[in-house]
């Protein structure tokens, strides 16, 4: 790896380090990524927090494929040691907040793109999109962008998965649910209480077993995550809510998932989103085959990203995750990512574009 090319990459990622970028609040970074593109030459364009730009020799008789991955980051938490905004490097480790996940994916995709974007032999375009809002699924990232970006025919989303092939993601669904009972007092055998009838619905969210299982993802998991109910001890509650947090696997629909659950529970069951769909791309896609030419392995993922809202006019968009860093240092105390690894991304990228005629 030509260590020249990570240099600026690196003295970008410091700069995210040092600028706080929470979901919605991303304009300052938004910022430092436009300028890095402008001192590269790449003109550039910006939706909100949102910036991307399109290789100099975009051809619309080519097949595009995206290059994406975040600039927001989660907040600190309590256990951090560091200061969170100091990009402090000690040998071969870059400390810092968002520098796992995903600052190194970020500025590794943007050095390839930028070593790639004056190139006139590419096999396919490029399209370039450091989006805003991924840690919440806003509604103000990649999903308000891709109306406005060309059609897309592959995607590689930047996420630490120590540069190995992410071909297949859980969905989310979330579930309020509501268990209405009768109030009473505690004292007397009066009342209906919404808790205990809350019981059995809770029970058959822990026991149930979906019949499909994913052989890259396994079973649906579905978990009680929060529960609220009463007002005051001697008072039976009349209403109980609890929350489900249901990850959906390739082998169901979101609305499938919904209409099972409204079959075996007694609860009002209304989803906040069916947004976040299980997602991923065909083992035998070439850019799969690419990777797995390089010696890369494929896994399906637990954790969300922006590829569950990869979709242009009703097109889910196959996509593949990938991108240095691990997984397991994401929303951690004292987060970090190694400098080799970013260099060894960005040789992991070029490879892997390479595979598929790019660069």
């Amino acid at each position: 790896m030509n260590t020249s090319i990570a240099t600026p990459a690196i003295a970008l990622l410091k700069q995210l380090i040092a600028t706080p970028s929470m979901s919605r609040e991303e304009g300052a970074t938004g910022d430092l990524i436009a300028t890095y593109l402008d001192q590269n030459g790449v003109v550039y364009d910006r939706l909100g927090h949102n910036v991307w730009a399109k290789n100099r020799h975009f051809d619309p008789t080519k097949p595009t494929l995206l290059l994406n991955s975040h600039h927001d980051t989660v907040k600190p938490n309590p256990s951090w040691t560091r200061d969170p905004f100091a990009p402090v490097v000690e040998g071969d480790v870059l400390y810092g907040l968002g520098s796992n996940d995903a600052g190194g994916c970020l500025v590794s995709l943007l050095a390839t793109f930028v070593a790639l974007y004056d190139r006139t032999d590419l096999s396919h375009n490029l399209v370039m999109a450091a989006t805003a809002e991924e840690e919440i699924s806003g509604r103000g990232g990649i999903e308000s962008l891709l109306p406005h970006l060309p059609p897309l025919a592959v995607a590689i989303v930047g996420e630490p998965t120590q540069m190995q092939l992410a071909i297949a993601e859980k969905g989310l669904l979330v579930l309020d649910c509501t268990v209405t009972g009768r109030a009473g007092h505690a004292a007397r055998d009066e009342g209906d209480n919404a808790i205990y009838k809350a019981l059995p619905d809770m029970q058959w969210f822990q026991t149930y077993a979906y019949p499909k299982v994913s052989p890259l993802l396994g079973p649906v998991k579905q978990s009680v995550t929060m529960v609220e109910a009463g007002t005051q001890h001697n008072v039976v509650p009349d209403v109980c809510t609890f929350t489900v947090d249901v990850r959906v696997t390739e082998q169901y629909t979101l609305e499938e998932i919904l209409a099972i659950v409204r079959d075996h529970v007694s609860a009002t069951v209304t989803p906040r989103s069916v947004r976040l769909r299980p997602s991923g791309i065909a083992p035998g896609h070439p850019l799969v085959q690419a990777g797995l030419a390089l010696g890369r392995t494929t896994y399906g993922s637990p954790t969300l990203s922006d590829q569950a809202l990869l979709t242009q006019n009703g097109r889910v968009i196959p996509s593949l995750k990938c991108g240095p860093g691990r997984s397991e240092r994401s929303h951690t105390a004292d987060e970090f990512v190694l400098l080799s690894e970013i260099e060894a991304g960005i040789a992991g990228y070029r490879a892997l574009l390479a595979g598929i005629g790019i660069g």
